[in-house]
This record gives C-alpha cells, sequence and structure tokens, in this order.
C-alpha cells in the first residue's frame, strides 16, 4: 500500500522528480558515509592502536616496576623482622648486663667499704708498731726523748702523711 500525498495541481510530477532525486541522492550519500567512515575509521583505527600499543608498553613498565618493588618490599620486610629480632635479642642481653651491673655494684659496694675498714686496720697498726717502736728505742736509747716532736706519725714529708 502507497501512502497518498494530496497533490496540488501541477505539482505531483514535481514531488515525484524531487522524490527520485531525493532516492539517488540518499543513494549516494550513503556509499560516500560508508566510504568516509572506512576511512576514517582505518585513520582513527591506526590511531588507536598505536596508543594501545603505547599503553602497552606503559604497562609492561608498570609491571616491571611493581614486580621490583614487591622484591624491595620482600627484602624490606626480612630486614624488618632481622632488625626486629635483633633489637628483642639486644634488649634482652641489655637487661641481663643491667642486672649483672647492679649485682656487681652492690658487691663493689661491700668490697669497697671492706677495703675501706682494712684500710684503716692497716694504718692504725702502723702507727702502733711505730709508737711501739719509739717506746722500745727511748728504753734502749736514754738519750732520745720519746716525746720528740720530730717523731710524731701524724706529721708529713713532703706533702704526704708518714703512713
Amino acid at each position: 500500500m502507497k501512502a497518498e500525498l494530496p497533490t496540488r495541481p501541477g505539482k505531483g510530477k514535481d514531488v515525484k522528480k524531487f522524490g527520485s532525486k531525493a532516492l539517488i541522492l540518499s543513494r549516494w550519500v550513503g556509499s560516500l558515509y560508508r566510504r568516509e567512515v572506512k576511512e576514517g575509521n582505518q585513520e582513527k583505527l591506526e590511531d588507536l592502536q598505536e596508543k594501545v600499543e603505547k599503553f602497552a608498553e606503559e604497562r609492561a613498565t608498570w609491571k616491571k616496576e611493581r614486580e621490583g618493588w614487591k622484591e624491595e618490599k620482600k627484602r624490606l620486610g626480612t630486614w624488618k623482622v632481622r632488625c626486629l629480632d635483633l633489637e628483642t635479642k639486644l634488649n634482652g642481653r641489655i637487661a641481663n648486663l643491667e642486672a649483672d651491673y647492679d649485682e656487681l655494684k652492690e658487691k663493689y659496694e661491700g668490697v669497697e667499704v671492706e677495703l675501706e675498714d682494712l684500710k684503716s686496720c692497716i694504718i692504725q697498726e702502723h702507727i702502733n708498731g711505730f709508737q711501739k717502736g719509739v717506746r722500745q728505742s727511748g728504753f734502749f736509747c736514754q738519750d732520745i726523748d720519746a716525746a720528740d716532736p720530730r717523731f710524731q706519725c701524724e706529721q708529713g714529708y713532703g706533702g704526704r702523711l708518714a703512713y
């Protein structure tokens, strides 16, 4: 069934002529359009293919960098574990050494006090021995005075004490 257009007198031929010309032009424009699309698409396809190749290269370099980063992360992770283990071990050794130091310090303080006591005892024995010698020299040698200040034990010689 054909659609009929209302025609005016003398204008029907023009409409038919216009329709046939439009049909011919539409085919010609369609073929031009297809050719244009085909050629344009080929250029665009080449451009897109270049971009795809460029992106593929970038992706490959990114993958290599990522692998390198993963290896670095793994290596640093093992270093971190080692450092943490060594830190724990060293903290334990430090705690042991501090305990040993405190123990030795207590012993040293005790020994130091005992040494001071022994030193004072030795000095006192020297003083007693000197005084005994002065008394005996007074007994054996009657002409020496034991109370003479030259025979004082506490007197120093050259800035030092005699004992």
